[in-house]
């Protein structure tokens, strides 16, 4: 991996790359092409399996939802379809069309680490989703430990914003988002005021 410039919020502890060392469009779209993520895969959909399984018991009959980010071999909406709740798939790359409906539950799983502007695109995921809707996040938080010269989930040049709980608190109150208990670090479980 190439070296890239990293900043850090000092109200929130967002670790955020440089602009300068964004991914172009076309090359970020090429790297998602190579992912190899599909209903077949047993260990990606042991994965997503992750933030569905404590997600389920929280969607009430009836739900309808969106997997934000779904790439471009959607599986998330399938293992959802499976529980019985519908899903529609959004993905700017792939599946382009914005969705023009709000819904009960939005997936944004690995998707909220490629925000190049996280001020502008939390708004609009968020504007996706219902008064009491739930969000369920699935990305890798970084703590004090956190050697970002070697951690792994940093070496992806497509990961350009890293959250810390900090981070998460904040966006909470600032959209008015309480959170549900959940022992994974990794999913966040959130509903919407």
């Amino acid at each position: 991996m190439r070296k890239r410039t990293l900043h850090s919020c000092p109200t929130c502890r967002l670790v955020f790359a440089d602009p300068r060392d964004w991914p172009a469009p076309a090359a970020e779209k090429e790297r998602y092409a190579t992912h190899r993520n599909g209903p077949e895969d047993a260990g990606y959909v042991a994965f997503l399996q992750q933030a569905v399984t404590p997600a389920l018991p929280l969607l009430p009959p009836g739900a309808r939802g969106l997997d934000y980010g779904c790439g471009h071999t959607p599986t998330l909406h399938l293992l959802l379809q499976q529980a019985g709740f519908a899903c529609a798939n959004y993905d700017p790359f792939f599946f382009p069309d914005w969705p023009g409906e709000t819904f009960d539950y939005v997936f944004a799983t690995e998707v909220v680490e490629h925000f190049h502007r996280p001020a502008r695109e939390w708004p609009k995921l968020l504007s996706l989703l219902k008064p009491a809707g739930l969000l369920i996040v699935m990305t890798a938080p970084w703590d004090e430990q956190t050697d970002f010269r070697t951690w792994g989930y940093a070496s992806d040049e497509t990961h350009v914003a890293f959250y810390h709980r900090e981070t998460f608190a904040w966006i909470k109150a600032r959209w008015g988002l309480a959170e549900i208990p959940n022992p994974n670090p990794r999913v966040l479980l959130l509903r919407r005021a």
